[in-house]
């Protein structure tokens, strides 16, 4: 299992109690500022390029897991992403993902990198 590591600011316990966790596996992610924000705009932008891609059409029936998973796979297999581990693919990992990518491709002054 490979674990992710963001160390935040602070003092030597707290860099030792991080490296404690990930030797047990447990995995520590940074959240991101306005993330949920982040994901509906990556759904929005997603939805647009896999459509222009001509790989999909989403239907107002089908469930927001199910899109978001299929952008993330679609954007691993473009390589636009990296993937994540294996047994990591859960809905909260996923979406994180899908923030980081669409944090990425928006302008610095946008309303959601403030």
């Amino acid at each position: 299992m490979r674990a992710r590591l963001c160390i935040p600011n602070g003092d030597i316990i707290t860099h030792i109690a991080v490296v404690l966790m990930v030797c047990m596996g447990i995995s520590i992610v940074k959240k991101l500022k306005n993330e949920l924000e982040l994901v509906k705009e990556a759904m929005r932008v997603g939805a647009i390029y896999a459509q222009k891609r001509g790989v999909a059409k989403f239907e107002g029936t089908d469930s927001s897991h199910d899109k978001m998973t299929y952008l993330y796979r679609l954007l691993v297999h473009d390589k636009l992403i990296q993937p994540l581990a294996k047994g990591e693919e859960k809905e909260p990992a996923i979406k994180h993902k899908l923030a980081l990518w669409i944090s990425r491709q928006l302008p610095k002054d946008h309303k959601l990198m403030q």
